[in-house]
């Protein structure tokens, strides 16, 4: 069965994987699960309604939503109209809401519930295409509903026009603007074609080991083209999907559903790993030594070229400690595939020695969005790298180090911004990423840094701040660290603990802890600090040293403005939010 538009999924699904849960969403802390047959249906409907909505091929129609099947059902029948979905971030401001709807001249648009309600209903007036066509996936009062768009739909069939609607629509068509969060000016609509997420999912295929009646776990946000792209690929294999309610849940979940698959960014198996570092310091005695060693067998883990002694202790290890590790993520996982930003070789080489095999993949939201993936081929993985490109992808090193791209995974443009289309695809067809790579000799990618992100010292060396940040990173203490020190003398930084190590660490050394500000001012967590630092500095040379540095006494969020919703650092925003503290370092 051809497979070239994303509607395409659902006869394929329907033929080859039926199932009693197709999809399934947590409300309220109880599993409601669809089959693939009450997808289809609640898809066809959403369609018929929309139809008879006025909603037409080229309109744009905007969510902001949760992860829910809601999102599938609406997502499916805008796709079947030849609509473009315009999938919002649920974290973005009011200010971002109204350019984005206003740009992208939005006709129509549905909101999960309240929470996120209320995120727009002051500036609903404000976008004229829209002219008050808000719907819920919650039943609110006063508010028309999805399900009011599914009845229409049943009063109204319309199944010999709406193949007339689907056989116009070809794999060139756009089928989503997804708006780059940006660290800064105002978001850009990338417009993705069938063709360019289809070739995607294809193309990851191979990699993706299945069992009978596999299930996975999604968490991350349905609008981030990394989540939504897999999400396609799990259907095109009959792969049971699973919403968590919301991320405070995904413990719980994983023990409950015990997925085979697990999409994720890095930051969530480093407090996974953190989570089990915690259990393992309030251990006592031999239990404790025993925790320990495992883990530093865990940390030396190596995919090959380890003696036959090393992997008699991993097995032992495996045996007594990291199988119950692996067991608290569900114990059922054949892989964990990590994006949206470089994972740290010591949590790659912990996942890989508990047995649950982790892919670290590449791309950006213009290259739809998968560039290059570890894979289970040979030379397919190497820790530390992404993994080769993606066939039918070229990637190439620029003579600045950056990382352009050529292929069907590129972007038709950005929506109604030509010149800012030419600055990043040049005439030759190349994708300019913005990242700095190079390749291993065995044919994988290694990202080392963002391009815009390099700063010179006032003595002309360069600096790549992300190497030196993900090197800190590694040490349990540190949640987050910016390095600065553009035209200055020096590398300096803002360093953010992990607060919850931090506050284990001052009971284990007897030390009161009253609050985050307060702790960060200690004379003996200052002291800590600097043994951390004067340890991560030694892996680099002078000009890279973090000679100076200052504590921030809160964690960094998306809500407190410092990470963007794929949590990354907006370092505009932190430079302008902490400029005091940073000229500070420079005094």
């Amino acid at each position: 069965m051809e497979i070239t538009r994303l509607f395409d999924l659902l006869p394929h699904y329907a033929t080859y994987f039926p199932k009693d849960d197709a999809l399934a969403g947590k409300e309220n802390g109880v599993w409601v699960t669809y089959s693939t047959k009450q997808y289809i249906d609640k898809v066809n409907y959403i369609s018929y309604g929309l139809m008879q909505l006025g909603v037409k091929k080229g309109d744009r129609i905007a969510s902001i939503s949760n992860n829910r099947p809601e999102w599938n059902f609406l997502d499916m029948a805008l796709h079947q109209l030849g609509a473009i979905h315009v999938s919002i971030y649920p974290t973005i401001s009011e200010s971002d809401y109204e350019y984005i709807l206003n740009h992208a001249e939005v006709k129509m648009v549905f909101v999960s519930g309240w929470d996120l309600l209320r995120k727009i209903q002051n500036i609903i007036d404000r976008i004229p295409a829209l002219e008050g066509q808000v719907y819920t996936f919650r039943n609110l009062r006063g508010y028309k509903h999805l399900n009011e768009v599914i009845e229409l739909g049943i009063a109204n069939p319309s199944p010999q026009y709406l193949e007339e609607i689907k056989d116009s629509i070809t794999p060139d068509d756009v089928v989503t603007l997804i708006y780059t969060s940006g660290t800064t000016g105002n978001p850009k609509g990338a417009m993705l074609t069938h063709a360019n997420i289809l070739n995607n999912v294809k193309a990851v295929l191979p990699i993706i080991p299945i069992r009978d009646n596999s299930r996975c776990l999604s968490y991350l946000p349905l609008c981030h083209v990394y989540e939504r792209m897999m999400i396609y690929t799990w259907q095109y294999l009959g792969i049971s999907i699973y919403y968590t309610e919301n991320i405070a849940t995904i413990a719980d979940d994983l023990k409950e559903i015990r997925p085979d698959i697990f999409t994720t960014v890095p930051r969530l198996l480093e407090k996974f790993y953190d989570r089990i570092i915690a259990v393992g310091n309030k251990q006592k005695g031999m239990k404790k030594r025993i925790f320990f060693w495992a883990n530093k067998i865990a940390q030396d883990f190596e995919l090959e070229g380890k003696s036959w002694i090393y992997r008699k202790k991993l097995k032992i290890a495996r045996k007594l400690v990291l199988s119950k590790w692996k067991n608290a993520l569900g114990g059922n996982f054949s892989v964990i595939v990590s994006g949206g930003a470089a994972i740290q070789p010591r949590i790659s080489r912990i996942f890989w020695a508990m047995d649950v095999p982790v892919l670290e993949g590449y791309g950006l939201t213009e290259t739809s969005p998968v560039i290059a993936v570890s894979n289970f081929f040979p030379d397919g993985l190497k820790i530390g790298t992404v993994g080769p490109p993606l066939p039918g992808i070229e990637v190439k090193i620029g003579e600045d180090g950056e990382v352009l791209t050529r292929g069907h995974c590129v972007m038709k443009g950005y929506f109604k911004s030509p010149e800012l289309t030419a600055e990043v695809i040049d005439e030759d067809g190349w994708f300019h990423t913005g990242d700095i790579g190079e390749f291993e000799p065995e044919g994988q990618l290694r990202i080392t840094g963002r391009k815009k992100e390099m700063f010179k010292t006032a003595f002309g060396k360069y600096v790549v701040p992300t190497i030196i940040e993900n090197k800190f990173a590694e040490e349990s203490i540190i949640d987050a660290i910016m390095v600065v020190g553009e035209n200055q003398p020096y590398a300096a930084a803002l360093i953010v603990p992990e607060f919850n190590d931090l506050r284990n660490w001052c009971n284990n050394k007897g030390i009161t802890y009253t609050t985050n500000e307060e702790m960060i001012q200690h004379p003996e967590v200052l002291k800590q600090f600097k043994k951390v630092v004067d340890r991560c500095n030694k892996n680099f040379g002078d000009t890279e040293q973090v000679k100076r540095y200052k504590l921030i006494g809160y964690s960094w969020s998306v809500d407190t403005g410092e990470l963007t919703p794929t949590l990354k650092l907006r370092r505009k925003f932190i430079m302008k939010k902490h400029k005091e503290l940073i000229d500070s370092l420079f005094k």
